[in-house]
């Protein structure tokens, strides 16, 4: 996809993080914007500094589980804009602590907004691209999904999300590989950053009350797993806005994979390794073992 002025941008996410970096980045390209989130404060004052850009933004409260919610911003878009050529399904949640530790909530929110909010926006807005570029053989468009590099690696408790995170993965690569089958208008990619200060580490404070087990107070490993998530992110020397450029560069060039930190694909080829030799998962901490022995020791303390 190389013109992106004059085009729709579509960002979930985008009251903060990489969405909001994305919007800026859309607005400064002569881009509309549809920016949708959760968190409707942050929403209104991430639109109210788009259209300071002088972008014509729509602005849209959602939560991104919800199917029907989706479709609705989808029908909104059609009709303000028409088809977008830029959808970054980008709002995403944390979660970690033991695998067995986390509660059917747990499951169906972290799997419904960091799983389904990707796959409803595949769903809705995928047809939508290929009826304008069955309609206009100028038509450009492109579709990224944030992932993780927990999509890539299986770090210990973190529960979920990496499930989640690998799922999205395998999302992207048969989103890929299907546009290849049916047009070479459409492209799609997949981001996978590290830890990078955005508000995931956070984002508890929008988890609706229906997804939340009132009476249930955290387990040791998942307050020691939000702990060091919270070290980790807030500790990231890579930027929001950096990899919000990233993911344009990347759809300029029609690259597929969109990596924050490249060292670390070093264990990704350990991992991948494990499986062709149908070896045992490598200790995760090999490298920095007392980082091991800590979360050891942490989890094994008495109460």
């Amino acid at each position: 996809m190389k013109n992106f002025k004059g085009g729709t941008a579509v960002i979930t996410g985008a009251g903060s993080g990489f969405g909001l970096e994305a919007s800026r980045i859309a607005a400064k390209l002569g881009m509309n914007v549809v920016m949708a989130d959760v968190q409707k404060d942050a929403l209104d004052a991430a639109t109210a500094e788009i259209e300071g850009l002088g972008a014509k933004v729509l602005p849209f409260r959602l939560d991104v589980a919800k199917a029907a919610e989706v479709e609705a911003l989808g029908a909104a878009t059609f009709e303000r804009f028409g088809a977008p050529t830029f959808v970054f399904n980008n709002a995403g949640v944390g979660g970690g602590g033991l695998i067995w530790e986390q509660s059917l909530k747990d499951w169906e929110w972290v799997v419904g907004v960091n799983l389904m909010g990707v796959a409803h926006g595949v769903r809705v807005f995928t047809p939508m691209m290929l009826e304008a570029a069955k309609k206009n053989p100028a038509y450009e468009g492109h579709i990224v999904n944030t992932a993780s590099m927990a999509g890539m690696l299986n770090a210990p408790n973190m529960g979920v999300y990496n499930v989640t995170k690998h799922a999205v993965v395998a999302l992207s690569e048969t989103l890929y590989q299907d546009l290849r089958l049916v047009t070479d208008q459409i492209g799609a990619s997949v981001l996978c950053p590290y830890f990078i200060p955005t508000g995931i580490s956070k984002s508890a404070r929008n988890r609706p009350a229906e997804m939340t087990d009132v009476d249930a107070k955290p387990t040791k490993s998942q307050l020691i797993a939000r702990a060091m998530s919270d070290k980790a992110v807030s500790s990231g020397k890579v930027t929001a806005a950096t990899m919000a450029q990233a993911v344009f560069d990347a759809v300029a060039a029609g690259r597929f994979y969109i990596f924050s930190h490249p060292h670390a694909l070093g264990g990704v080829q350990t991992r991948l390794e494990d499986v062709m030799q149908q070896r045992n998962p490598t200790d995760p901490f090999a490298a920095r073992p007392e980082l091991g022995e800590q979360l050891k020791a942490a989890l094994r303390a008495a109460d």
